[in-house]
C-alpha cells in the first residue's frame, strides 16, 4: 500500500503531507471533534481553525477545502479498503471465511468513526473533487478484484459468469451502499448485513456450490 498511500497523500494535502505535523494533527483532530458535535455542512473552516489554535490560513496551507480534509480523516477507512482488498487477492483458504473477514473490516473502520464517513457522504455529494477521487480509488480496487476474480476462474475455483470487472464495480456498489446505510443507521442489524453481503459475494464469484467443494478439499 506505500505507493498508494504517496499518491493519496499527494492528492489530499496540499503541501508534500508529513503526517508528524503537529499543526496538520491539530486542525485534524479540532475537524473531527466538531464532526461529532455537527454536519460538515454546519462547520467553517475558521471554527476548525480556532479549535485548533492556528490560524485560518494554516488551514489552507494543508488542505484546499473541508472536503479534502474530510478525505485525510478517512485514511483509516482507505487503508481497510486496501488490506480487505489485499486478503481477497491472495486467495488463500476458507473461501467464505475470507470473503466475510474483508467485509468485517470495512464495518468495523466504519464504526470506528461514523460520523466522519457521514462527513464523507457529505462531502462526496457537494464537492466534484471528492467524486473525482472515490471513483479514481473505487476504480483501482475494482481492477485488483477483478483480477483476482479472473485468476479464481482460470484456476477452476471460480464460476463463469459475466466479465469480471463489471462483476467486480457490482460488488463494490453494494459494499458502499451497505456502509453507507449502517453509518446513518438504517438497514439490517450489522452481523445481518455482513452475513447478506458475505453470502452474495460468495454465491457470485464461487457459485453455488462453493460450501460442498470447500467442504470435500
Amino acid at each position: 500500500m506505500s505507493s498508494a498511500d504517496g499518491a493519496w497523500d499527494r492528492l489530499v494535502d496540499r503541501r508534500n503531507p508529513n503526517r508528524g505535523d503537529a499543526r496538520r494533527e491539530a486542525l485534524l483532530q479540532a475537524f473531527d471533534e466538531l464532526l461529532r458535535e455537527r454536519s460538515l455542512e454546519e462547520i467553517n473552516v475558521a471554527e476548525i481553525s480556532r479549535r485548533a489554535g492556528v490560524t485560518r490560513s494554516a488551514f489552507y496551507f494543508y488542505f484546499e477545502s473541508k472536503a479534502l480534509a474530510v478525505m485525510a480523516l478517512m485514511q483509516d477507512l482507505y487503508d481497510a479498503a486496501g488490506d480487505a482488498n489485499e486478503l481477497l487477492v491472495k486467495a488463500e483458504g476458507d473461501s467464505a471465511e475470507r470473503i466475510r473477514t474483508a467485509i468485517t473490516m470495512l464495518f468495523d473502520s466504519v464504526d470506528t468513526s461514523p460520523h466522519t464517513y457521514r462527513a464523507l457522504l457529505e462531502a462526496r455529494s457537494s464537492s466534484a473533487t471528492v467524486r473525482k477521487m472515490w471513483d479514481a480509488g473505487r476504480a483501482d480496487f475494482a481492477g485488483v478484484i477483478a483480477g483476482m476474480i479472473e485468476t479464481e476462474r482460470a484456476a477452476g475455483r471460480a464460476s463463469e459468469g459475466p466479465d469480471a470487472a463489471s462483476v467486480a464495480a457490482v460488488l463494490l456498489d453494494l459494499n458502499d451502499h451497505a456502509l453507507e446505510r449502517h453509518s446513518l443507521g438504517s438497514g439490517p442489524p450489522r452481523e445481518q448485513h455482513i452475513d447478506a453481503l458475505a453470502f452474495i459475494w460468495l454465491r457470485t464469484i464461487y457459485g453455488a456450490g462453493v460450501e460442498r467443494r470447500e467442504s470435500t478439499a
